[in-house]
């Protein structure tokens, strides 16, 4: 059968994703041109010739994935509900939970980017990103009187350090761990950096 015509749009969406579905099963290191070529019956000139080497595919890739995380995070935070609500909604969505593919494509963006200047760039950007979003809303609650915070961005970090480190642990070693386990731990800390009940963050 006959392949559609896709947009040049179109077409860079399509490599992107089969490029993140290919880290994920592979990792960065093992992933080739030829293997996203050959998940969607193209030839590899194809792809060189959107992406004119493996690390810019691999760079963008990231990006593309990034993004998408963003956006739903933003999402999240645009509901209509107290600040509470939506930043607890945000770290059970962050949170690990064990061998969850998402994971495993940042823990190796992670690992990439240490030698990978643009994919390093990509992964800080993204961090920076994640945290200016949930500082935001903290700073709105506690101008709202939800809570008292006098320094959100150092709360934000201080969240994402410790999801970040949950989510090496559960991805890399699966079972010590259970995924209840480690959403109690994340809403007891958010509560704590609150100054709020547990209780009263999960009514």
């Amino acid at each position: 059968m006959a392949r559609v015509r896709l947009s040049v749009a179109e077409r860079r969406e399509e490599l992107l994703r089969a490029a993140v579905e290919q880290i994920e099963v592979r990792g960065v290191s093992a992933v080739r041109i030829a293997d996203v070529a050959a998940v969607l019956g193209v030839s590899n000139a194809l792809v060189l010739y959107h992406f004119s080497s493996k690390e810019k595919l691999v760079a963008a890739a990231f990006a593309y994935a990034a993004e998408a995380d963003l956006a739903h995070l933003r999402k999240l935070m645009s509901r209509r509900t107290s600040a509470v609500r939506r930043l607890r909604a945000a770290v059970r969505w962050y949170a690990p939970t064990g061998q969850a593919k998402g994971w495993r494509l940042w823990i190796e963006g992670w690992a990439s980017s240490l030698r990978d200047p643009v994919l390093r760039e990509v992964a800080a950007d993204l961090d920076q990103r994640w945290k200016a979003e949930l500082a935001e809303v903290i700073d709105e609650g506690a101008a709202a009187g939800e809570f008292r915070c006098d320094d959100p961005m150092s709360v934000a970090w201080r969240l994402t350090a410790l999801l970040d480190g949950l989510a090496v642990q559960m991805t890399s070693y699966a079972g010590p761990l259970s995924r209840a386990t480690m959403l109690r731990w994340t809403e007891q800390a958010l509560a704590r950096e609150l100054g709020i009940d547990h209780e009263v963050l999960t009514a």
